[in-house]
């Protein structure tokens, strides 16, 4: 629990820097870090949590293996995409 907990952690505070980062360059500072936030606590909650529950379901338990990865990364990729496309467009912006 606690490992699942601190790379739920490490994984927001990385996005909303590095999305922060990007924003920047389009908006100000201030607005940048209030899309940043608004988008990545729920996007990383959510991808974390979908990831770690497809490691459960497909291990038995926390036991992360190389055969268990790519299952996790397609489950955390597309677990988010709704809210993030539907972010983009209430903002006004487009990925594309």
């Amino acid at each position: 629990m606690l490992i699942m907990s601190v790379a739920i952690l490490n994984g927001i505070l990385t996005s909303i820097a590095l999305e922060t980062f990007i924003l920047s360059k389009q908006m100000s500072m201030k607005l940048a870090f209030k899309t940043a936030i608004g988008m990545s606590l729920v996007s990383m909650v959510s991808m974390e949590l979908a990831m770690n529950l497809t490691d459960v379901a497909l291990t038995g338990g926390a036991i992360l293996t190389w055969s268990v990865v790519p299952f996790m990364l397609i489950a955390g990729f597309i677990t988010p995409l709704p809210y993030n496309y539907w972010r983009l467009k209430a903002l006004g912006k487009s990925c594309h």
